[in-house]
């Protein structure tokens, strides 16, 4: 019922700032993303419920797209509708889009003992990022042995089946956990995950992903902007949680035939480590470093959109019936266990790739812990343990 559906609680602008904090200070990639959204969205701006936000979560994760950015779209429609969700996209991504544009025309990379330290203190902060959100997490999420069970096991089914499909299946085993274990765990239904979008357009957001999946590839040797539009709207339909899953598929897509040498691209990966936001936004930098016309500033933005709008398109087809089924007493249930073992995703994303990159000696630990401690104990605003910790990298370099 249209009447059902509340309407934006803030506006646009508002959305706009809260993310164009986020886009210029979040490091780290999607699951450091999510700790970010977290604190200042969740716990900080009360925008949403802890157990909203995970059903947010869960929902990005089984969806194909940069699950991060996915995540915030949604807040952004939540908060302030369809113009809402266009200003969390823009503010959130824009600022490391423009960041590796400018990198792509200017062909200068970190190096030295000072940009190693950079990037290596910003890895740093990921570790603190990430177990603030699954220390905050597991508190609210699995507070009980069967729930903590169903993280655990979350946790065993990543760590023994790497890639997009361990994570899809860690939440469908715990939606299935959920079903045995947590029925004696009732929970209100206040707390609505209702969003303004009418069953109507999200069947048309389905249709038009699946149509533009289909007829794109035929029509990608008519210009070589509509083939440009063509490859990374494939690789942001095929890309289950984002982040660097994406990167083997963009090699795939852009170095075979010519477009961007191998060079470019691994410098260009190298530049992305040292910008927020999403990693998505390396698609910027391909578009305008390409050889083949459009390229520049064209090419950074008929790439950019074409990578991010396979993920939304299926985020709003999704969104109309996700509350109606997260409503029913009969799946409250299942989706307890689908939040906790999103809590274990979390967890095994902190050891793989998260700690082992970036936690290589006892400074680096040392370092990781002074983050998370002045992010939970002292409740420091994130961008300045970014500040803090890219500082201390900087310094144990030199």
């Amino acid at each position: 019922m249209q009447a059902d559906r509340p309407g934006p609680q803030g506006s646009a602008g508002e959305v706009f700032r809260a993310f164009l904090k986020l886009g210029l200070t979040s490091f780290g990639g999607p699951i450091a993303h999510l700790g970010y959204f977290r604190d200042e969205l969740v716990v900080r701006r009360k925008w949403i419920d802890e157990a909203g936000y995970a059903d947010l979560v869960a929902l990005c994760q089984f969806l194909p797209g940069p699950a991060s950015s996915q995540v915030g779209f949604a807040l952004g429609l939540l908060r302030g509708g369809p113009l809402g969700a266009a200003a969390a996209w823009a503010a959130f991504t824009l600022p490391s889009a423009l960041l590796l544009v400018l990198f792509a025309f200017s062909a200068t990379a970190f190096d030295g003992h000072l940009g190693t330290g950079l990037i290596h203190g910003l890895k740093v902060v990921a570790v603190a990022v990430v177990a603030q959100a699954v220390w905050g997490m597991a508190k609210s999420l699995t507070p009980d042995r069967e729930r903590a069970s169903i993280a655990l096991v979350a946790v065993l089914i990543v760590v023994f089946a790497a890639g997009s499909f361990g994570q899809i299946a860690a939440i469908v085993i715990g939606g299935l956990a959920g079903l045995i274990l947590c029925r004696d765990a009732a929970a209100p239904v206040a707390g609505h995950l209702a969003f303004a979008v009418p069953k109507r357009i999200g069947v048309i957001s389905l249709a038009l992903f699946f149509l533009l999946l289909v007829l794109l590839p035929l029509a990608a040797g008519t210009a070589q902007g509509v083939a440009l539009f063509d490859a990374f709207y494939r690789a942001g339909s095929l890309v289950f949680g984002g982040g660097h899953v994406v990167l083997p598929l963009l090699q795939a897509e852009v170095v075979p035939p010519g477009w961007v040498s191998d060079d470019s691209f691994l410098a260009g990966y190298g530049a992305t480590q040292a910008v927020p936001g999403p990693l998505f936004t390396f698609s910027a930098y391909l578009g305008a470093v390409m050889g083949p016309e459009p390229n520049g500033l064209a090419g950074a933005a008929i790439a950019l959109v074409a990578i991010f709008l396979p993920g939304f398109l299926l985020l709003i087809g999704a969104l109309p019936f996700w509350d109606a089924f997260r409503s029913r007493p009969v799946t409250q249930a299942a989706m307890r266990g689908a939040n906790a073992a999103v809590v274990g995703i979390l967890g095994a994303a902190l050891y793989n790739p998260v700690w082992t990159s970036a936690v290589l000696d006892p400074y680096d630990f040392a370092l990781a812990l002074s983050g998370f401690i002045l992010l939970t104990v002292w409740k420091m605003p994130p961008w300045v343990v970014v500040l803090l910790l890219a500082a201390g990298g900087v310094g144990l370099a030199l």
